[in-house]
């Protein structure tokens, strides 16, 4: 009796291993596939801004990592890239003639607003996703969350007003601009994306972010960090006036000495 119970004791145990193993061993089951990924990477890591700058072309490449044949194939990935500069909070001012004179009689405050916003994409945005998704991510110049001082609020309407010319100011300075079709694949997993930065790009640390869409459906980010900062003669004397400020003073002063006895040298009368 107690030979018969060890043995069912130890067939308990056995089969759920040999269940196991016999699972393991099924063929052509199918291997669960990995999520996609999306890698970035900048022509260059620091840009310097010097006198003659007048603005410069970007690229940025990247991969798809785990991507689809069959999705590849049909061309259904969609990748944007966009490239956005430090925050700052910003006033809008209106004009009015007061007197007969034109002079600001209205303001409204913006919080934490990007002083530059660069998109690239595969196509069209309105045709890769819908707006809801387009908005959330703000994927597009009219998407850029514009977020209005609440303790300074205007109407409802104003606004608006003040929001849309905003948006207006920046396009027109070249701080916010779109380049649909500015993506390229250049082979199945490998894509290029083009930006130009305008003459007058903030100075400061710029984040550049990644969106992979297949068929409409985000499934993959990144982002990388591109530093913009001042180099030059320009550079030197500003950062030697904050850093060094007497010796700065000293050799003013000493500049325009020599600059005044040159002067009457050159132009005395004999």
């Amino acid at each position: 009796m107690r030979a018969v119970c060890a043995f069912l004791v130890v067939l308990l145990f056995a089969l759920p291993a040999a269940a196991q193993e016999g699972a393991d061993e099924l063929p052509g089951l199918p291997e669960p596939s990995l999520p996609e990924r999306i890698e970035i990477g900048l022509s260059t890591e620091v840009i310097a801004i010097t006198s003659d700058f007048s603005g410069v072309d970007l690229t940025i490449f990247g991969a798809i990592d785990n991507a689809d044949p069959l999705v590849q194939r049909q061309g259904r990935y969609d990748v944007f890239v966009i490239l956005e500069g430090p925050s700052a909070d910003l006033v809008t001012r209106r004009k009015g003639r007061v007197l007969g004179i034109w002079m600001n009689v209205d303001s409204q405050p913006f919080l934490g607003v990007p002083e530059s916003f660069l998109i690239s994409s595969t196509r069209l945005p309105q045709d890769v996703t819908d707006l809801e998704t387009l908005a959330r991510l703000s994927l597009g110049v009219g998407q850029i969350r514009l977020r209005p001082d609440a303790a300074n609020a205007q109407d409802e309407e104003d606004v608006r007003e003040f929001t849309a010319a905003l948006r207006r100011l920046k396009e027109q300075g070249g701080l916010y601009q779109e380049f649909p079709s500015g993506v390229r694949f250049i082979s199945q997993s490998l894509f290029r994306a083009q930006l130009r930065l305008p003459a007058n790009v903030p100075l400061g640390r710029h984040v550049a972010r990644a969106y992979l869409f297949r068929q409409g459906v985000l499934v993959a980010q990144t982002h990388a960090t591109l530093d913009i900062r001042k180099a030059g003669l320009e550079y030197q004397l500003y950062r030697l006036a904050q850093e060094r400020g007497l010796i700065y003073g000293l050799a003013s002063v000493l500049l325009a000495f020599l600059v005044g006895w040159l002067g009457r040298v050159m132009f005395r009368r004999d």
